[in-house]
C-alpha cells in the first residue's frame, strides 16, 4: 500500500508539472502575440514613424562622434522637392531583388552552396518551408521600405502590418516577386554558374550597380505581378510621359523614409524569429541591446538592415546604386556591416521600452 501511494504521488506531481509547462507555453505564446501586436500598432503610426526616424538618425551621428543636428526645421516641414516618376517606379518594383540578394546570403550561411545553386532551387520550387520563410520576410522588409517614400500615409493601410500577421495571399505576393527576381537574375548568372562563390557575388554586385539592369529587373517584377495576381497582360512599364515627368514630394517625409528603414529591418527580423523559433520579441531585443545575441542571429539582422538600406537608395536617386558600398553584402567591409548593426541596435533601443 505504501508503494501504491508513492506511485500515485509521483503521477500527481508529473501531471501537475506537465500542466504547469503547458500553461507556461501558452503564456509565452500569448506574450509573443501581444508584443508583436504592439509593434504592429507602432508600424502604422505616422507620429511614431517620425520619432523612430529621429532616433535612428541620431544614432548615426553619435556613432560618428558628431553633434546631433535638429531632425527638422520650419523650412523642411513645408519644403516640396521634385522627384522622378521613372525612378520611383523602378525603386518600387526592384525591391524584391534586394530581398533576394540578402535572403540568399542567410540561406548560404545556414546551408552552404553558391548563389546560382540557390537561384536554381528557388526557380524550380525546391526550397523547404524554412527557406521560403527567410525569403518571404526579406521581401516584406524591402517592400515596407518603399511605402513611406511613396507617401507616409501608405504605412496606415491594412496591409502594412507585422509580417507575422500577414494572411496567406499577401505572403504569396511576396514570394511571387522573389520567384520573378530569381528567374531574371538566373538569366544573367548563367556564364558564372560554375564559378566560385566570390566570382558569383562579384557578378551580383555588377548587376546591383547597373542602372539598365535595374530597369529590366523592375519591369520584370511588375510584369510578373500582372500575370500572377491580375491574370492579365502586363502594360508597358513606363509610358512616354512617365519617362521624364516629376512629382512634388515632401522633403520631411523623405527624410523620415530614409531614416526609418532600420526599424523595418528589425521588425521583419523579429517576425522571422517569432515564426521560425517562437522567440519572444522582448527577449531578442534585450539580447540585441545588451550585445548578447549570437553571431549567427546578429548576421541575420545585419542582412535585414542591408536589404532595407538598399531598397531605399533608388528612391533617393537611381545614381546611388552605382556607389562603392552598394554591393553584395558578403563583399562589404566590417566597417560597412557595423553601420547596419548600429541601425538595428538604435531601433531596438527605441522599441524595447514600448513592448515590455
Amino acid at each position: 500500500m505504501k508503494y501504491l501511494n508513492c506511485f500515485w504521488f509521483i503521477v500527481v506531481v508529473c501531471l501537475s508539472s506537465c500542466s504547469g509547462n503547458k500553461e507556461k507555453k501558452k503564456s509565452d505564446n500569448d506574450l509573443l502575440t501581444e508584443q508583436l501586436s504592439v509593434i504592429n500598432t507602432l508600424l502604422r503610426d505616422t507620429s511614431f514613424a517620425r520619432q523612430m526616424a529621429e532616433a535612428m538618425e541620431s544614432s548615426y551621428y553619435i556613432a560618428e562622434n558628431k553633434p546631433v543636428p535638429a531632425f527638422s526645421s520650419p523650412e523642411l516641414d513645408t519644403l516640396l522637392i521634385n522627384k522622378s516618376i521613372r525612378e520611383e517606379k523602378i525603386a518600387t518594383s526592384i525591391a524584391p531583388f534586394y530581398a533576394l540578394e540578402c535572403g540568399i546570403g542567410v540561406i548560404m550561411d545556414k546551408y552552404e552552396g553558391t548563389p546560382f545553386e540557390w537561384l536554381q532551387k528557388i526557380t524550380s520550387s525546391k526550397l523547404d518551408s524554412a527557406q521560403e520563410l527567410i525569403l518571404n520576410r526579406f521581401a516584406n522588409a524591402t517592400w515596407k521600405v518603399g511605402q513611406p517614400f511613396r507617401s507616409l500615409d501608405r504605412i496606415t493601410r491594412h496591409v502594412f502590418i507585422s509580417a507575422y500577421f500577414l494572411p496567406a495571399e499577401e505572403i504569396k505576393k511576396d514570394y511571387d516577386h522573389i520567384m520573378a527576381a530569381a528567374t531574371k537574375l538566373t538569366e544573367r548568372m548563367i556564364d558564372v554558374k560554375g564559378g566560385s562563390v566570390k566570382e558569383q557575388l562579384k557578378r551580383i554586385t555588377e548587376l546591383l550597380q547597373d542602372r539598365q539592369f535595374a530597369l529590366e529587373m523592375a519591369s520584370n517584377s511588375e510584369a510578373s505581378f500582372y500575370r500572377s495576381q491580375r491574370h492579365t497582360v502586363p502594360p508597358p512599364f513606363l509610358n512616354s510621359s512617365e519617362d521624364t515627368a516629376t512629382q512634388r514630394k515632401s522633403a520631411l517625409y523623405e527624410k523620415i523614409a530614409i531614416n526609418i528603414a532600420g526599424f523595418y529591418a528589425l521588425e521583419c527580423g523579429l517576425s522571422y524569429f517569432a515564426t521560425a523559433k517562437n522567440t519572444i520579441p522582448s527577449t531578442l531585443l534585450k539580447n540585441i541591446t545588451d550585445d548578447k545575441i549570437s553571431a549567427e542571429d546578429k548576421r541575420i539582422f545585419e542582412r535585414f538592415a542591408n536589404a532595407t538600406w538598399k531598397a531605399g537608395q533608388p528612391f533617393r536617386g537611381l545614381d546611388r546604386i552605382t556607389r562603392n558600398n552598394f554591393i553584395s553584402f558578403d563583399l562589404l567591409s566590417d566597417a560597412e556591416i557595423e553601420k547596419d548593426w548600429i541601425q538595428i541596435k538604435a531601433a531596438a533601443s527605441k522599441l524595447i521600452p514600448l513592448v515590455n
